[in-house]
């Protein structure tokens, strides 16, 4: 059964979030959060963690973590729209990461699926941070290509 608020099947976003924030060893790690998670787009933060730095005064995040979430949210928001999530799978086959400005404090990524062919994806990410200012800012952008397991 289909969830009519976000299109995936009954327990998908719940299984997702579980996965990411609770069991996998590295995202875990990072603290990595799925804010929000629907047929065809994902949002996921890290939160700010000194052991994620460059040794910068003051310090920046590493590059790294945007890659991080360019790869991880372009991946999931690719398996959203694969007509058995949980059955099938994906597997990055080109990452390219565009770096704007230095990035400090907890990253967002919000990506949305392109395209998601019989057996390659396309998906564009933007990762924000905040700005001096208090607001938030596109500190990365990128698109990611996927082998997709149906």
């Amino acid at each position: 059964m289909t969830s009519p608020e976000n299109g995936l099947p009954e327990g998908a976003a719940t299984l997702v979030r579980r996965h990411v924030e609770e069991e996998h060893g590295y995202l875990s790690w990072l603290g990595t959060r799925v804010d929000s998670i629907e047929r065809g787009r994902v949002a996921m933060t890290i939160p700010y963690d000194e052991k994620l730095t460059n040794a910068t005064s003051p310090p920046t995040v590493h590059g790294g973590v945007a890659a991080t979430l360019i790869d991880t949210a372009g991946g999931i928001a690719l398996r959203t729209t694969l007509d058995d999530p949980f059955d099938g799978g994906v597997a990055t086959v080109n990452l390219n990461v565009n770096y704007l400005r230095r990035a400090a404090g907890d990253l967002s990524a919000t990506a949305e699926v392109i395209r998601s062919g019989g057996s390659i994806g396309v998906s564009e990410v933007t990762v924000e941070g905040p700005t001096p200012d208090g607001g938030t800012d596109a500190v990365a952008t990128g698109q990611a290509a996927y082998r997709l397991f149906r």
